[in-house]
């Protein structure tokens, strides 16, 4: 088994110095961010031990559930832009992992099937995520995770609301750099 990379110096010791000295009190979401980040981190090493990139863990983790998606509805469920998912599945097919078919009846949609190689993948992989789920709440208490969790989903629920909400302001017009907003 590969060795993991050590963190660079300042890596999460400096993000948790940021959050209890110097914003205490910032905004949840940049919180979340970070969290998010470091979940991100512990998960890419873990999957680049097996040669397979945090982009292609996005689809395989929805091939598993839901086979033979359109590459439209694939990327629609990974929340990317088309041609991201084209060129995503293009190494994952030359990695074995899935393949593209079209049916003779409509020659429009592509759909994509895991290989047996792609579908062998989710007993190695799975159990890489639950370790740094693990990892990550170690020490907690079942009721914080449980309330967690709970405000969690309902942020998710607010915030879908409010994007189909007939009275939220207008967009702005361009594109905003992500993760600048909040």
């Amino acid at each position: 088994m590969k060795q993991r990379p050590v963190q660079p110096k300042g890596g999460t010791q400096a993000i948790l110095r940021h959050w209890r000295e110097a914003v205490p009190n910032d905004r949840l979401a940049h919180l979340i961010r970070d969290a998010s980040k470091g979940l991100m981190r512990a998960l890419q090493t873990r999957l680049a031990e097996h040669g397979v990139s945090s982009g292609h863990w996005t689809f395989l983790r929805i091939l598993w559930e839901r086979d033979g998606l359109t590459q439209r509805e694939l990327s629609m469920e990974a929340g990317v832009m088309e041609p991201t998912t084209f060129s995503a599945l293009k190494t994952m097919e030359e990695l074995g992992y899935i393949k593209r078919s079209q049916t003779r009846d409509n020659k429009k949609n592509v759909y994509i099937h895991l290989t047996p190689k792609g579908r062998a993948l989710k007993a190695k992989l799975v159990p890489l995520a639950l370790d740094v789920n693990r990892i990550a709440v170690r020490g907690a208490p079942a009721a914080d995770m449980a309330a967690t969790r709970k405000l969690l989903l309902k942020m998710i629920e607010n915030l879908a609301e409010d994007e189909i909400s007939p009275s939220r302001p207008p967009r702005l017009p361009g594109r905003q750099k992500r993760g600048t907003a909040l």
